[in-house]
């Protein structure tokens, strides 16, 4: 029997990581990416050229292939929809994944489902955010969060108002807006699970996640001070999450701890995630090889931790080129550091690659992390 194949939409490093997972299954992988640069392009053998927005595009890159996923969530719903009736297995099939491109879909259907969530709706206009904000029942006052519903990642399409002077610009964009309060919050949290299409479903430690300029920076596994109360609560309401969606893959949960002891879902991605990255080097089984698994209705892989503590933190261009010099140092100084690298060229604040360390040690594994991280974006020098 043939080894199957992936067909994979998006070109970039959550694709370089999953190809890379699923070579030692012996899958074979097909990529639609946009240029022959791209981070996935570089290393995947069977590299089809498209614009993921056509069609066509769609409908000519996943011919032989046993299923089609994704490396982000962008593909136009019309478009999944069309290629499941053409007989195409789309893993997450477009009903669930519209969740995760649509922020106001997503979060009509999880209160529908009883799953706890910052008070929100959609608004019209910087005067009904003013109402959101002000005057109708439950209203919190200022700061209100507003992001677009649909297309917003790493902190795009969001935006944290103090007034209705301020509460414009996100109206600009054309789609409509979600009006969030903003939550008082200890820490942010990530639970991610992974469901096959027969229901198996495994679930990872929840983790830390420190986020910087809306993008994520450091990943600790496990939440460090987490009680197993709270952390069984997160895991139970992503697995929920799945289950209740009809998910395929891979699920990030992304919650907010508050001050008052609950935990709140702020986001949904289902494809692998940052906040998972921590898997290829500290559990089992990683999310990437999970994912392919699951799509494939493959049995699930064990999530369980490997070490004590995992800590990954992500290396974010800035002004320093050379960060292949830079290697020199690190893996010198740290034979344990594990580095991962994209391939995308330096910018500053591109997510270019990340490092990971495992250890009994929270504090010397968190130092050992950050250190190698600065001194690859070049913040320190020695």
């Amino acid at each position: 029997m043939s080894f199957p194949l992936v067909g994979m939409v998006g070109g970039g490093q959550l694709a370089r990581m999953a190809h890379e997972a699923g070579i030692p299954l012996g899958i074979r992988f097909r990529l639609l990416a946009d240029t022959p640069q791209d981070s996935a392009a570089q290393v995947v053998n069977d590299v089809v050229l498209g614009d993921y927005r056509e069609m066509d595009a769609l409908r000519g890159f996943a011919a032989e292939c046993e299923v089609v996923t994704f490396d982000h969530e962008h593909v136009p719903t019309e478009h999944l929809h069309a290629l499941q009736a053409e007989g195409i297995a789309v893993r997450p099939g477009p009903d669930a994944l519209v969740h995760a491109q649509d922020k106001g879909v997503m979060r009509e259907k999880l209160a529908a489902i009883g799953v706890p969530c910052p008070r929100n709706r959609i608004v019209q206009d910087p005067t009904d955010v003013a109402r959101f904000a002000e005057s109708e029942p439950g209203a919190t006052g200022w700061p209100v969060v507003l992001k677009t519903t649909r297309g917003g990642y790493d902190g795009k399409g969001v935006w944290v108002v103090g007034s209705v002077d301020e509460a414009a610009e996100p109206f600009r964009a054309g789609v409509p807006v979600l009006a969030e309060e903003k939550v008082d919050f200890v820490r942010e949290l990530a639970a991610n699970v992974v469901r096959s299409p027969h229901g198996q479903a495994v679930a990872y430690p929840v983790v830390e996640s420190v986020q910087k300029n809306g993008v994520c920076h450091e990943v600790t596994a496990p939440a460090p001070g987490l009680s197993e109360e709270l952390s069984s609560e997160a895991q139970g309401i992503a697995l929920k999450v799945a289950g209740e969606l009809d998910v395929t893959g891979h699920l990030a949960v992304e919650l907010f701890e508050t001050r008052d002891g609950r935990i709140l879902v702020n986001e949904l991605a289902m494809r692998p995630h940052n906040s998972g990255h921590w898997t290829i080097d500290g559990a089992v089984t990683s999310q990437f090889e999970n994912h392919l698994r699951a799509v494939l209705d493959l049995p699930l892989g064990d999530p369980r931790p490997r070490a004590e503590w995992t800590v990954m933190v992500n290396v974010l261009g800035g002004d320093y080129p050379d960060m292949y010099g830079a290697y020199l140092h690190c893996m010198a100084r740290d034979p344990g550091l594990r580095i991962h690298m994209y391939g995308k060229g330096v910018k500053p604040g591109r997510k270019v690659g990340h490092v990971t360390v495992c250890g009994d040690d929270l504090e010397d594994v968190r130092e050992r992390a950050r250190h190698a991280a600065a001194y690859l974006r070049g913040d320190i020098t020695e």
